[in-house]
């Protein structure tokens, strides 16, 4: 027979999950990427399931896990995209004004061209307009 050397953890009190660091996270995560080592073994050496390894491989790929080591504070993703949608938003409305700007910027300009231009008839002697 063999002999199987399974380590039990027994959790007491009201937690049912275990709770793993950033910096467990991550050392997890690099024990996946050694030579000779699979997800599956590694998830089996500390009593997690291969799934979750794979999640934690998925965050540490786009910089979560890092982000949370620093102790920087993480943003949900929709929060994200919701104030990046807001931000091109205010661009779009801040390019419309400019627009508006510009366009009452040059209606002036021909405005006042034109009340020159007809102040200066009005002035001239009408022998000089013949």
């Amino acid at each position: 027979m063999t002999s199987h050397n399974s380590k039990i953890e027994v959790l007491s009190g009201p937690e049912r999950r275990r709770r793993w660091t950033t910096a467990e996270k991550v050392s997890i995560v690099q024990e996946t990427y050694e030579a000779d080592a699979t997800v599956t073994i590694v998830a089996r050496r500390h009593g997690i399931q291969p799934n979750q390894l794979f999640t934690w491989r998925k965050l540490a790929a786009q910089g979560a896990l890092v982000a949370t080591a620093a102790e920087e504070d993480v943003v949900p993703a929709s929060e994200y995209r919701a104030l990046q949608n807001q931000v091109r938003e205010l661009q779009r409305l801040l390019g419309k004004k400019t627009m508006e700007g510009e366009i009452l910027k040059d209606a002036l300009e021909i405005a006042t061209r034109s009340k020159k231009h007809l102040l200066r008839s009005l002035s001239l002697p009408k022998d000089v307009l013949r």
